[in-house]
């Protein structure tokens, strides 16, 4: 026992039960293909080939033999109690669901838990890899089956811990990158390459709100946030590295939206002082002055571009309905109240041009939408869940549609419409 808990010290050293690979030993010799290793031989491949994983959790502070320990518990996991075609992060969450005194060593002994849960992550990855080697090819991950009659997926676990609600931007058909806070208050990623996701990354920085992102091109991302002096700060990736943050200045009061109606072109949106909107704009070769938008708001925004001279702006007003405002190519609209009672900042994404769908979170914590059809806004309709954050939502296509939010676990959870 280890405080309390389960704890096991972990021997690598080749065994009489545990001996090396060799083929011209007879079990080796007659070895069906398609087994599956051993634990243990898992467990030697991983300190052989990614010592580093060791490396890094002793280096954060956590015991030797813990980490042996930790390591041991995910990979035997892993190997006999998870379907293997799930990502890592999906694993992860279901390995925390069902081993409770995990979560609460980790918490009790103040471990690094976003170390912890990254370099698991890897070590599942790894075992997933060496496991998917080992049988045949089984294709990507079968999708969710969607739930009768609103052809929406069921909800998803991505794993992660976030703070606050994610943001997700997409540059190409079947092409997801989402980003959170997470709880030492740095950005984190986590992408959908159209196989399967990939495992959450740490970008760095210190954010105090949640991110926005967008995409204006392929293979490019644009993401904002809040920084510690309450400024706009600024990161992309340009198709093979990731900026450093750069700091756009203004006095933040929530998270940004951005949208971008063009190549080379992001339009940022802000809370600022007075509860107003601000704009600030990016126009191909300089930032511009911030400009007052007005309005009376009662969250961040959310932004969307359908075209390249149409801009829409949703937030949640003073009395909880749902507000918007839009520009048309030559000049901003006043704001109009849609209704409803959120209880979160919305999200908005569009599936073609004139088409908008906008997501809230309602009453219930039950995820809601309301769609502009082209000619006038339907009724709003529920989806379900149970959201511990307002939600994210973009199109890739124009019968698709992903959304996203924090869960009851504060885990990244996701749910998605169409083809």
């Amino acid at each position: 026992m280890y405080n309390g808990y389960p704890y096991y010290y972990v021997q690598y050293v080749p065994t009489n039960t545990d001996t090396p690979y060799n083929p011209a030993r007879p079990q080796y010799a007659q070895r069906n293909p398609q087994q599956k290793p051993s634990v243990q031989q898992l467990m030697q491949t991983i300190r052989s080939q990614h010592s580093n994983l060791f490396t890094q959790l002793q280096q954060a502070g956590v015991n030797q033999q813990l980490v042996a320990t930790l390591f041991f518990y995910v990979v035997n996991f892993t190997r006999n109690q998870a379907n293997i075609n799930r990502s890592a992060s999906q694993i992860y969450t279901q390995f925390q669901r069902e081993t409770p005194w995990f979560n609460t060593l980790v918490r009790s002994m103040n471990l690094p838990l976003n170390t912890i849960d990254q370099v698991l992550t890897r070590v599942i990855e790894i075992t997933l890899n060496l496991l998917r080697g080992s049988q045949p090819n089984p294709g990507p991950a079968p999708a969710p089956t969607p739930t009768p009659g609103q052809g929406w997926a069921n909800w998803e676990s991505l794993g992660g811990t976030l703070v606050g609600a994610p943001t997700v931007s997409s540059w190409s058909a079947n092409r997801l990158d989402v980003f959170g806070r997470g709880t030492d208050n740095a950005l984190y990623h986590i992408w959908w390459d159209g196989t399967r996701w990939s495992s959450w990354e740490n970008l760095g920085g210190t954010l105090t709100s949640s991110p926005a992102a967008v995409s204006w091109g392929p293979n490019r991302i644009d993401v904002f946030g809040r920084g510690t002096d309450n400024a706009l700060y600024h990161k992309w990736w340009d198709g093979s590295s990731w900026s450093d943050w750069e700091n756009l200045g203004g006095t933040l009061t929530s998270g940004p939206a951005v949208s971008s109606s063009r190549a080379n072109q992001l339009d940022v949106f802000v809370r600022g002082t007075g509860n107003r909107t601000y704009k600030r704009t990016w126009n191909g070769s300089r930032w511009e002055e911030w400009e007052d938008l007005g309005g009376n708001l009662n969250s961040e925004p959310a932004a969307i571009s359908w075209g390249p001279n149409r801009i829409d702006l949703f937030a949640r007003g003073q009395n909880n309905d749902l507000i918007h405002k839009w520009w048309d190519g030559s000049r901003w609209s006043d704001w109009e109240s849609l209704g409803g009672t959120l209880t979160s900042a919305p999200t908005v994404s569009s599936r073609r041009a004139n088409q908008l769908d906008v997501f809230v979170r309602g009453t219930g914590n039950r995820l809601y939408k309301r769609s502009w059809n082209g000619s006038r806004w339907d009724s709003w309709e529920s989806i379900g869940g149970n959201l511990t954050s307002a939600p994210a939502a973009v199109s890739w296509g124009p019968s698709r549609t992903d959304v996203f939010a924090k869960g009851q676990n504060n885990e990244l959870i996701h749910t998605w419409q169409g083809q």
